[in-house]
């Protein structure tokens, strides 16, 4: 019986808390952005003594924390007031002026605001936030497709603090004039992790995702090692997660650097979005591309017209640039031919993190 005595019994886990492994995951402390978030709440300090806040835009590439510090901040926020109210809005989910006040209005409680109009959810919303001070958070602003709301906004709330979130630091260059003028944001940079923080951020999240002592030093070195070289804490979360799957269903006691090995062979098939994330449109478009893989780009906007699809073609291209953005299709730009330059789609196979 000794060749069994290392293999994990069927009531028995390497794991303790699977949660700990979501990117929106809520640590107690946000290591490594301590400075970052103090200059935030910097701009916000104001609406405590009912004086209009500083407004932010908050930037950097993927996976290097921005979210989870701001959502942090409106978790203290909560905590120390009531007369501060925090908004947060993903704008990859909440993408238009009318699906963006019909989020707010149902997040402060509102009701009945079924079937009513752009323009009476923001009155509705206004009544209600202009009593209080606001913090208002649009994470993935470059999703949005159009500004209406930021506009209404920063000319009709009395006093508030706008936080954009966005992974491209020219994104202020689009907006306009009119918005921009008004709006005057600060400016956040989120810069990659270095190596020893790369590894201080895996560390904490394993504490509090596996057993004590599961994980072989050398294959968590192998996964932090690739994280850092990506520089995407998600990327990170994905490949603990998938190296502790992959070791259970072993029935292995230890998290080795073969399981790790396997869970890096894996990282092509990694996504941080869910298509059940998408706006309808561009579900609509995705299921298309599923039926019609390795088309142009021309060939399948026929097919998407064919269908009822109703946009136009450089709306078309957009939302074709916004799958691609978050790797739910391939797009590979080919040359030559009668027709010059034009892009072959094909749907991607991948899994979500949240498949996990």
């Amino acid at each position: 019986m000794g060749m069994f005595k290392d293999l994990l019994g069927s009531e028995e886990s390497l794991f303790r808390n699977h949660v700990a492994l979501d990117y929106d995951y809520m640590p107690k402390v946000i290591p490594y952005r301590e400075n970052e978030q103090r200059y935030i709440a910097m701009c916000i300090k104001p609406l405590f003594m009912e004086r209009n806040g500083k407004n932010v835009i908050v930037h950097g590439p993927p996976g290097v924390g921005k979210t989870v510090a701001v959502r942090h901040l409106l978790q203290e926020l909560e905590e120390e007031t009531e007369s501060i109210i925090p908004i947060y809005v993903n704008c990859w989910k909440k993408n238009t002026t009318f699906k963006i006040m019909q989020e707010i209005c149902d997040m402060i409680g509102l009701k009945f605001i079924q079937n009513k109009k752009t323009d009476e959810l923001y009155e509705l919303m206004k009544r209600h936030i202009n009593k209080k001070s606001t913090v208002f958070v649009f994470d993935e602003i470059d999703k949005v497709e159009d500004h209406d709301f930021l506009y209404n906004i920063l000319e009709e709330i009395y006093r508030k603090t706008i936080i954009l979130i966005t992974n491209y630091s020219n994104w202020l260059n689009n907006l306009d004039n009119r918005i921009k003028s008004r709006l005057m944001p600060d400016s956040v940079h989120f810069r990659p992790y270095n190596l020893a923080e790369t590894k201080g951020i895996l560390k904490e999240r394993v504490s509090y995702a596996f057993v004590p002592n599961v994980w072989e030093e050398e294959a968590f070195e192998l996964i932090a090692s690739k994280t850092y070289e990506i520089k995407d804490i998600r990327t990170g979360l994905y490949l603990l997660r998938e190296a502790g799957n992959i070791a259970e269903d072993e029935a292995s006691r230890k998290i080795l650097v073969s399981h790790a090995k396997k869970a890096l062979e894996k990282l092509d098939n990694f996504s941080i979005n869910k298509s059940e994330d998408l706006e309808e449109e561009a579900k609509f478009i995705l299921g298309i591309i599923k039926e019609n893989p390795q088309k142009k780009i021309g060939e399948l906007y026929k097919i998407y017209q064919e269908k009822g699809g109703n946009a136009v073609y450089k709306t078309f291209q957009r939302k074709i640039k916004k799958l691609e953005d978050g790797k739910f299709i391939k797009v590979k730009k080919i040359a030559g031919g009668k027709e010059g330059k034009t892009s072959i789609i094909s749907p991607s196979q991948i899994k979500k993190l949240d498949e996990f």
